[in-house]
């Protein structure tokens, strides 16, 4: 019998369909006290459940049976997918089930950093409301303004639909490739990345994280926005240099950020973004609601059983290896 480890809670139902199937060691979570057994678990497994565990060539030369890996997350910048191929081993992530909502996120943090949403939240809490609202608490328009999207894949184009179609904004768009759907259905925009960042009222970074996209933006970047910009980062922390997005705030490069990502996470308790007004802070909660994340349990184990099946998984990140 084919041997899994789960190396993260997942829902009852889903434990229980994969023991039906095979031998499941399960960890709700890998620490300190529980590392050895886990390491020993996995030389003998057949396949890995999980997210954020770092797949590495160290790693795997532990599971000498691994036939795949299976990610609950979008994201898979854990996995060294170049040794997962080499060695024939399926690599597979969960991308459709958090689309929608990780893009209601990332428009939650457009307008919130907008409209001051957090910070005249503290304003009330505090007590510091005693009449009427003053210019310098004032916010920006969303509606007819110019939104600039780093990374035009799914959800992308799900921020772009809701920008176009809910707030009739004007889209700009970088990628690797043209988007002609999205240029055809919402009039989006192709340009190269200094255009995009010189043009755009509100940027946002939805792109996943490589070699070649590690801090993207940087010093020279943000001295390419508009002073008046709002940067939003809802891909991965190392996007941007975020000692240059402190800098870029503090001297009003930009006016605004709002942020689910960050170079380290957790964000380390002393950071500067922690102090400053005119940031918006979530704690990598893009694909955070409670539907969402059993949808992506159900696509993340649907994937680990069509691979030890000997089907072709539908998320396969290295198709090389079928």
């Amino acid at each position: 019998m084919d041997h899994v480890v789960v190396y993260q809670p997942i829902p009852e139902f889903l434990l229980e369909k994969l023991q039906q199937k095979f031998s499941v060691s399960h960890f709700n979570k890998v620490t300190d006290d529980n590392r050895s057994e886990f390491e020993q678990k996995v030389q003998g497994a057949d396949g890995l459940l999980g997210a954020g565990w770092p797949i590495t060539r160290a790693f795997l030369d532990k599971a000498p049976n691994l036939r795949v890996v299976s990610n609950i997350s979008a994201g898979y910048d854990n996995f060294d997918i170049e040794e997962l191929t080499k060695r024939g081993i399926m690599a597979t992530n969960s991308p459709d089930a958090l689309t929608e909502t990780t893009a209601d996120l990332i428009f939650g943090l457009l307008l919130s950093s907008a409209r001051r949403i957090a910070e005249l939240d503290r304003l009330v809490r505090m007590k510091q409301w005693n009449g009427a609202i003053k210019n310098k608490h004032f916010g920006v328009d969303v509606h007819h303004k110019t939104i600039g999207i780093v990374g035009m894949g799914r959800i992308g184009r799900a921020v772009a639909r809701r920008a176009a179609l809910g707030f009739n904004m004007k889209v700009l768009y970088h990628r690797r490739s043209r988007d002609k759907e999205s240029e055809r259905m919402l009039g989006a925009e192709y340009c190269d990345l200094p255009e995009l960042l010189g043009s755009s009222d509100y940027v946002c970074l939805t792109l996943p994280l490589t070699d070649s996209t590690y801090h993207l933006i940087d010093e020279q970047e943000f001295n390419q926005m508009k002073p008046e910009a709002i940067l939003i980062n809802g891909g991965r922390g190392p996007l941007l240099n975020e000692e240059a997005l402190v800098t870029a705030l503090k001297n009003n490069t930009i006016m605004a950020a709002g942020l689910d990502v960050y170079e380290k996470e957790p964000l380390s308790h002393d950071s500067e973004l922690l102090s400053m007004r005119n940031v918006v802070l979530s704690p990598h909660t893009g694909s955070a609601t409670e539907e969402t994340r059993t949808q992506m349990a159900v696509d993340a184990v649907e994937n680990l059983l069509q691979a030890l099946q000997g089907e072709t998984p539908m998320n396969l990140l290295n198709p090389e290896v079928e």
